[in-house]
């Protein structure tokens, strides 16, 4: 893959990638059930929900949409006594993988720009279209009326996406950069399957040579972490059913160049991981870094190593302290930071 073909990419375009990888777009959409009374007395079918929905799909609009039941997914709220009144009683996602109607074919290389941006426009009227369509809407499942919500998730809005981290660095980098003009550019990806970026046949933990190899597609890397993501985040079941431990893990990759960051976050919103010879298709969420991640890190190994070399260089002062019984030793004053988690 060439950053010209990243310069270009169309939002129907599927992106290979190493290791037998490749990015597939979609339409993922957030959706957010209320109930139409107050009352609810028990918890949603959500097997009916989901035929209700995707006969919606397939027969209210004007270009009918097939999606297969795996890809609607819903969680009711099993607990209706814990919810509060203007809590709804069930959430999910729907991903809309055809998007055969955005292909395109090019007579020359001089189209190319202009195509793209053609397909960029047809695209975001088409999931507009999509989002008025649904949201708002009422549905009828055996007598119990429930209102639905519909939005598309921010992380999958790459125009937003772009806003939000130019307006940061223009207006709120608070001071970070002392040479000169501060850009974005550390991804931070987070729910993609561990055994894709393992070694094969070695482990099924991620490897740090692994993902290097895959991400360094998109650009030279200037620092890379790999970690195993456990958190559940916001698409956690109640009882922690979804949630196993090691299957997925968190990649925050910085690159040397801006504009391969740009390129990569283009790329990785808006598409699903797939794996060559696997019908699974990952459905990740992906970020761009404000926190300062690999920063923060560089910060807490210089002051570990600081503290390190306090002790060595003061080994008299650890057996003074030594002295001290539990009840008599001296209270220690502590510095308080607040951290954020990455």
């Amino acid at each position: 893959m060439s950053t010209l073909e990243l310069d270009s990419l169309s939002p129907a375009e599927t992106v290979e990638i190493e290791n037998g990888l490749s990015l597939v777009p979609r339409l993922r959409l957030n959706i957010t059930v209320y109930p139409s009374s107050q009352v609810v007395s028990k918890p949603i079918d959500e097997w009916k929900m989901k035929q209700t929905l995707i006969d919606f799909l397939k027969n209210s609009l004007s270009d009918p949409i097939t999606v297969p039941e795996e890809d609607l997914k819903i969680k009711r709220v099993r607990d209706l006594k814990k919810r509060k009144r203007d809590d709804p009683v069930a959430s999910g996602t729907i991903f809309i993988r055809d998007l055969g109607f955005l292909n395109r074919t090019r007579k020359n290389d001089d189209d190319k720009e202009k195509s793209v941006q053609e397909l960029e426009k047809k695209f975001s009227d088409w999931r507009r279209y999509i989002v008025e369509k649904m949201d708002g809407i009422e549905l009828n499942l055996e007598g119990v009326k429930f209102k639905l919500n519909v939005a598309v998730p921010e992380s999958d809005d790459f125009e937003g996406m772009k806003k939000s981290w130019e307006e940061f660095y223009a207006f709120g980098n608070r001071g970070f950069s002392r040479s000169g003009k501060q850009e974005a550019d550390t991804i931070i990806l987070r729910g993609v399957p561990s055994r894709w970026f393992a070694e094969p046949r070695v482990s099924s933990k991620p490897s740090m040579l692994v993902t290097h190899t895959i991400i360094s597609t998109f650009g030279k890397i200037r620092n890379l972490n790999v970690a195993e993501d456990d958190d559940p985040g916001k698409d956690a079941n109640e009882d922690g059913q979804d949630l196993v431990s090691g299957l997925h893990c968190k990649i925050v990759v910085q690159f040397e160049k801006y504009k391969d960051f740009y390129n990569t976050f283009k790329a990785f919103c808006g598409r699903s991981l797939q794996k060559e010879g696997s019908k699974l298709k990952a459905d990740y969420e992906v970020a761009w870094d404000k926190d300062g991640f690999f920063r923060n890190s560089r910060n807490q190994t210089q002051e570990n190593s600081s503290r390190a070399r306090e002790t060595t260089t003061h080994p008299r002062q650890q057996q003074h302290f030594s002295r001290f019984s539990a009840n008599e030793a001296p209270r220690k004053r502590f510095k308080v930071r607040n951290l954020v988690a990455n």
